[in-house]
């Protein structure tokens, strides 16, 4: 009776975590470049009471284990990363990641972070920066400049007086990860590569299979909100059912404690 008390609250506090994962997605649902998350349980140990094969005393064996789960717990909070949708910004320092790869940001201690939020500004020096001010590769836009162009490639070019042709500024690169779902998210839409992602491959757009860049665009997030509504609900019926079986262990103890 007790084991059925701990194992309903462990099925609580799993849809808890799970309603919480849920909350966040729906909070971030107009966040730029925001990649939802999905809680994932494997089940805990099992207390066995008899092992498959058996003996069972008439000279036969048990076809089958009797064993009894303990619960569920945590075991990640896997970030999907497919595409969000693309938004027209009519901003051309905006840009769009159109496919896997990341934006190397340049944080202020020197190290670099990455992020698929798009939304460039220019800085009061002129340079590429997001709009925390963090550096996005080493391009300086030039106060007379007009027209910035940023191709699919990623090469920054403006129209500049006295100049003929456009003036080349700089190139823009994504950042490729073995496996992006290892990325530590450090909020702000920020990522740092760990052990688990791999080391950042850096390239050109287009090259490698990071993707390609899409000029005056912004990728929104990737969260549906009918489905984060389906999975409230669903985790609210769950977590309504694990605590019946608590309320049932307890009318169970209850008439325990009252027999004569």
């Amino acid at each position: 009776m007790f084991r059925s008390l701990a194992t309903a609250a462990s099925g609580m506090e799993a849809q808890q975590t799970k309603l919480d994962v849920t909350a966040n997605n729906i909070a971030n649902v107009s966040t730029n470049g925001f990649k939802k998350g999905r809680a994932e349980f494997a089940d805990l140990m099992y207390q066995q009471m008899r092992a498959a094969g058996s003996p069972t005393g008439n000279g036969s064996a048990a076809p089958s284990a009797t064993e009894i789960g303990l619960g569920t717990r945590l075991i990640s909070t896997a970030r999907e990363s497919s595409q969000g949708e693309m938004h027209q910004t009519g901003n051309s320092l905006d840009v769009a990641v159109q496919g896997k790869g990341y934006l190397p940001v340049t944080m202020p201690d020197g190290t670099t972070a990455y992020t698929r939020n798009g939304a460039l500004q220019l800085s009061s020096d002129g340079k590429l920066v997001t709009a925390d001010g963090y550096a996005v590769g080493e391009i300086t836009v030039p106060p007379e400049a007009q027209n910035v162009s940023i191709s699919t490639t990623g090469q920054v070019s403006a129209t500049v007086s006295g100049e003929a042709q456009p003036v080349i500024l700089g190139q823009l690169q994504l950042a490729s990860f073995a496996n992006p779902a290892g990325l530590a998210a450090q909020g702000s839409t920020l990522f740092r590569e760990t052990g688990a992602s791999g080391s950042a491959v850096l390239g050109n757009p287009g090259e490698g299979g990071a993707g390609t860049l899409q000029q005056g665009m912004i990728e929104a997030s990737n969260v549906n909100v009918v489905d984060e509504m389906i999975d409230l609900i669903a985790g609210q019926r769950a977590y309504e059912v694990n605590s019946r079986v608590v309320k049932a262990a307890d009318e169970m103890l209850g008439e325990t404690a009252q027999l004569r």
